[in-house]
């Protein structure tokens, strides 16, 4: 090998190009020096460069370190259309990496990689695709993941609205853990970390079509530390979900239909602020639908639940973790829950969508 080819990353470090102009252009979607440059302004300025300091087209990963972490890979993808971009307690960017993390972490997995793609429209201001590059990067730091790879597609003014995002995850699971929506036994407690629906509360404020004098922040957060110490003190664990669209109500009723068991909850142990409480009774919604993007849904063994419930309460992600619930051996496939006034209702799944375009 000659000299010319022991190049190292400091050697290869090259001048970055910077955006000029104050919004996206067609051109920068063309590939060429204008794309090249909003890539590195908007997106490595706030990424980084790859470790060999070389652009290929796909991200290169060693076998031996993904192997070294756990006998199984886990891999998720999601697109993300809230509107607004920006909202009280994130934005768009904040959204993709965490809601993916926590696909991944919910399996157990040890989430790891990171890919973002973006599909922007004509005329979208760059410091609004600098600033949310940089809460990615802010997110997956946080979420100790990085971002590898990625894509840029311009369109035409109209043909979207402002900024979508995909974002693939890829994590390792650790030999051992059996974590799936189908382990559900009769027995089984139900937690969940804390209080519901502010996403999809904060959403529906943000947008400012309601005037509606409520200061509700989204939960939007990576929830993958939180799991650790889950699984850390019950590695037995049998379920864990986050719930996102659809809220809790849809995602027990996974639960129930995958382990062929029934789900009983109890209204007065929901978590709900009286803010997200008062949103729903002026536009008549129900908040168990609500989505949220920093809430998971804890299923564990009756007698391992005290310490489960301890443990989340420890970490700064799950202090206010209560029990919803348990796990009933009938009506199978149904979530049934305990109203205040001493009756019972059918939780049934989501049928159609409460609120459009939240994450």
């Amino acid at each position: 090998m000659n000299e010319m080819s022991k190049k190292t990353t400091a050697d290869r470090t090259r001048r970055r190009g910077k955006v000029n102009v104050d919004k996206v252009t067609l051109a920068h979607g063309a590939g060429g020096k204008a794309m090249r440059d909003l890539i590195d302004d908007a997106f490595l300025d706030a990424f980084g460069e790859p470790d060999d300091g070389v652009l290929e087209d796909q991200a290169r990963l060693l076998m031996s370190d993904l192997s070294a972490k756990g006998d199984r890979l886990a891999m998720t993808t999601d697109s993300f259309v809230v509107d607004p971009l920006f909202f009280p307690g994130g934005n768009i960017g904040t959204l993709a990496v965490a809601g993916t993390v926590n696909d991944l972490a919910v399996s157990g997995a040890k989430p790891l990689y990171l890919t973002c793609g973006m599909i922007i429209e004509e005329g979208l201001p760059v410091e609004t695709l600098r600033q949310i590059a940089r809460s990615m990067q802010e997110t997956a730091k946080k979420a100790g993941v990085r971002i590898i790879t990625g894509d840029t597609k311009v369109v035409h003014h109209g043909a979207a609205d402002k900024l979508f995002i995909n974002t693939a995850g890829i994590g390792v699971i650790p030999e051992g853990l059996d974590i799936s929506s189908a382990n559900a036994r009769p027995g089984d407690v139900v937690i969940v970390n804390g209080v519901l629906g502010d996403h999809g509360a904060a959403i529906l404020n943000a947008r400012g079509d309601l005037a509606l004098e409520a200061d509700i922040e989204s939960d939007c957060g990576p929830l993958n530390g939180l799991i650790d110490a889950i699984i850390d003190v019950c590695p037995e664990v049998h379920s864990i979900r986050d719930a996102t669209r659809g809220g809790i109500a849809s995602v027990l009723n996974e639960v129930a239909e995958d382990s062929g068991v029934g789900v009983l909850l109890k209204e007065q142990s929901i978590p709900m602020r009286v803010e997200v409480t008062g949103v729903c009774e002026i536009l008549g919604l129900d908040p168990l639908y609500l989505a949220n993007e920093g809430k998971i849904v804890v299923v564990v063994p009756g007698d391992q639940s005290d310490a489960v419930l301890q443990a989340m309460r420890d970490h700064e992600d799950g202090r206010d973790s209560v029990v919803i619930g348990k796990i009933c051996d009938a009506p199978a496939g149904t979530v049934v829950m305990e109203t205040l006034l001493g009756g019972r209702r059918v939780v049934d799944m989501l049928v159609g969508e409460q609120l459009p375009r939240i994450c």
